[in-house]
């Protein structure tokens, strides 16, 4: 079971959240995000409010920096009753429900409200959390904004125009890579662990990230302009196991519930403040920044659009998912 004591040196090295008196559950939490991260922050957060809470009855280890798996691996332990908590975006349960990349689609989602309320409001949103939670054996804790995505390059955006023939480095996923290609951008998806090196030696001309990745990852170092094309929102899932909260009593399954609420509320302000005080940050390192026209871009995007709905394996089902999303806009 997920709440069976776990050894240090059957697992590798961890991140523990320790407590003077052994915990009554000792739980795992993995992600990708490293150390350094909102994410880990955020993450740490919710451990140390749970052990508080609990009054030390929960510790919760942290395994950043992907130590067990990819955010699919991570979704797929905790499926299995594996693993206790990971984090995952609204848009990768297309992995499993192809009409889950609605999340992800460019220029789908305007701002976290909106995306807030298409997951917990919407026929299609609310049919994807019971599936996540009957299928898969997983319960959405939490949701948390987890930055929008901009663009870097080795040459200025001031429009749509400019975009053509710029070797962009995209994410191996679908919806990053039709962003490059239906704005005219050439995509290059590559391993992040690769980007920096690519765009010293100019291997690419951009890449394209929210700005706290841009910050960690000092790509201020080797690209001069940002551009706020503001093309995929992401949001974080603060997603748990079904067979951890089972094993926990009432009291402590709240304890959970309102931890992570908490923790998503820290999370998104850790990436609401980062946006707004990273801009003059850039700038002082010598970025020029700009605001392209994004109707253009948005325009550009609705052939995809239909493209999306086409190769659904379930056409309505991706319409009336594309149609209810984007009438939280109108």
């Amino acid at each position: 079971m997920a709440l069976k004591k776990l050894t240090l040196a059957a697992l590798g090295v961890a991140f523990a959240i320790s407590t003077a008196n052994a915990a009554d559950y000792e739980l795992k939490f993995g992600m990708v995000a490293g150390t350094s991260s909102n994410e880990y922050k955020a993450a740490e957060f919710f451990a140390k409010e749970v052990n508080k809470q609990s009054n030390g009855q929960i510790q919760i280890e942290l395994y950043p920096s992907a130590q067990l798996g990819d955010d699919r691996a991570m979704i797929k332990q905790l499926s299995d009753g594996a693993l206790d908590f990971t984090l995952g975006e609204s848009g990768r349960f297309q992995i499993y429900w192809p009409s889950a990349e609605v999340f992800s689609l460019p220029y789908m989602i305007p701002n976290f409200d909106v995306a807030k309320k298409a997951l917990f409001e919407t026929k299609f949103g609310k049919d994807l959390l019971n599936k996540i939670n009957n299928q898969l054996q997983i319960t959405v804790l939490a949701d948390a904004y987890n930055g929008t995505r901009e663009t870097t390059s080795n040459r200025p955006i001031n429009s749509i125009k400019d975009m053509k023939g710029l070797k962009l480095r995209v994410p191996n996923a679908a919806t990053n890579v039709a962003f490059a290609k239906y704005v005219g951008a050439t995509p290059d998806p590559m391993p992040f662990s690769e980007v920096y090196l690519a765009l010293q030696n100019n291997t690419v001309d951009g890449q394209e990230n929210p700005l706290p990745t841009i910050n960690a990852q000092k790509f201020y170092e080797v690209q001069k302009y940002l551009a706020f094309t503001n093309h995929i929102l992401n949001d974080q899932l603060y997603l748990v196991s079904n067979a951890t909260m089972e094993e926990l009593p009432p009291n402590l399954q709240e304890v959970v519930k309102n931890a992570a609420q908490k923790a998503a509320e820290y999370h998104t302000k850790l990436f609401q403040d980062g946006e707004k005080n990273l801009v003059s940050f850039f700038e002082s390192k010598g970025m020029t920044v700009t605001h392209p026209d994004l109707k253009p871009f948005r325009a550009a995007m609705k052939p995809y659009y239909a493209t999306f709905i086409e190769k659904c394996i379930n056409p309505a089902e991706c319409k009336a998912a594309v149609e209810e999303v984007q009438a939280l806009s109108k």
